[in-house]
């Protein structure tokens, strides 16, 4: 007699289909990115090796750049009540043209920040992810938190755009709360010219004004991060959330009504984010899941956007694995594959010494789900909303423009 499974073979349910490498959307790097953002005012300013990579944009002899944490193009667009004024910009975008720009791969504070600050793509600057192997040690390093200590010139050995606008005569600040000031990640991505520490956002907005106006060529930062803490830990459907988002847009507001004769204010984000469903099949956790640990010997990156390192020779294994278990709600893809796709840079460009960071096996979330680790990495499993893949709500963020 016949096995009973085996007369019910037509039932049994289809291998699913794996996403298409080609068509995640690479970030657009060179023309439309954060990292395209900086040279392009300042090559406006005529600060030397520059050159205007962000063509809809026009120069200003001021120019003000304010980042809101975790604001994607996509959260503005579906929240007209609580920021109309945001609202009312959302045409200026890009030049006038009305569209967004994206952040970079991962879609993430610490890459993106770097990818502002310096200019750079992640290939070159060296930050790909939340967390990624010190090749020198094989620890993870996290490079928000910048633990375990690592000496910051070696990892990012480029000088930033502010260095270069202030050296060549731009009157250059960062206006940002006091605890930034000294840390790693502000020394490597955004130093040059003067930190002024404020603890509010309003005394940020009317010093960055007043920064503004100090000289003929001025170059000002500034930046919001309770918008973001209150999307993960809410979540970007929660009222915690919007009312952030209603402050915010108070803050463009005042910030824009002060502005100097002769100033481009550009309101934009490192980040938007996607609220991930507390069940099983949304959150897959690796702590539990011997399959996807299998030849792993560490997992890097966060929830939406993983880096796996294989142990030497299970490289090829390590990624089939994945993309039988992950790969029809994941784009998964080999460190090598990712490169030529252009998730990191220009397709195929990456510095020596940011290779080993990048993981053999790159996992990029499509669908809302997370790979988790519930045991090494409690607080951030616990999130409600999280970032760092390629999806619209996560890689496109608004470059808003007001002009005097």
């Amino acid at each position: 007699m016949a096995h009973p499974a085996a007369q019910n073979w037509q039932d049994w349910p289809e291998e699913p289909e794996l996403l298409d490498l080609a068509a995640a959307p690479a970030p657009e790097y060179g023309a439309g990115s954060l990292a395209d953002l900086l040279p392009t005012l300042v090559a406006g300013q005529g600060v030397p090796g520059f050159s205007a990579s962000i063509p809809e944009l026009t120069p200003a002899d001021r120019n003000c750049v304010f980042l809101v944490d975790g604001m994607g193009w996509e959260q503005i667009k579906a929240h007209p009540d609580e920021a109309p004024y945001l609202t009312s910009l959302l045409g200026s975008s890009r030049g006038g043209t009305g569209r967004p720009i994206t952040a970079g791969f991962p879609a993430t504070t610490a890459t993106s920040l770097a990818s502002v600050g310096t200019g750079l793509p992640p290939a070159r600057h060296g930050l790909p992810g939340y967390a990624v192997r010190n090749p020198a040690t094989g620890e993870l390093m996290n490079q928000l938190r910048w633990q375990p200590w690592t000496s910051p010139k070696p990892w990012q050995p480029y000088p930033t755009v502010f260095q270069l606008a202030d050296k060549a005569g731009v009157a250059t600040a960062q206006v940002s709360s006091p605890t930034f000031q000294t840390t790693p990640l502000t020394k490597i991505a955004l130093s040059g010219g003067t930190f002024l520490g404020r603890m509010t956002g309003e005394e940020r907005m009317d010093l960055a004004a007043d920064r503004l106006a100090a000289g003929d060529r001025s170059l000002v930062y500034t930046y919001y991060s309770e918008l973001d803490g209150a999307g993960h830990r809410h979540g970007v459907d929660s009222d915690a959330w919007r009312g952030q988002l209603m402050y915010v847009d108070r803050l463009v507001q005042r910030l824009a009504e002060q502005l100097p004769p002769r100033t481009a204010l550009y309101v934009t984000a490192d980040h938007g984010m996607v609220d991930v469903p507390f069940d099983e099949d949304s959150r897959i956790d690796y702590d539990e899941d011997w399959e996807l640990g299998a030849g792993v010997a560490l997992l890097g990156g966060e929830g939406r956007a993983r880096h796996v390192y294989a142990v030497p020779g299970a490289e090829a294994d390590v990624l089939t694995v994945w993309r039988e278990v992950l790969g029809d709600r994941f784009w998964i893809a080999s460190r090598e594959e990712a490169l030529e796709l252009g998730w990191f840079g220009t397709p195929g460009e990456c510095d020596e010494r940011v290779l080993g960071r990048i993981g053999d096996v790159v996992a990029a979330a499509q669908a809302d789900v997370a790979i988790t680790a519930s045991r090494n990495e409690p607080n951030e499993s616990a999130l409600v909303g999280m970032h760092g893949s390629m999806t619209a709500a996560e890689q496109l963020v608004p470059l808003l423009e007001i002009r005097t």
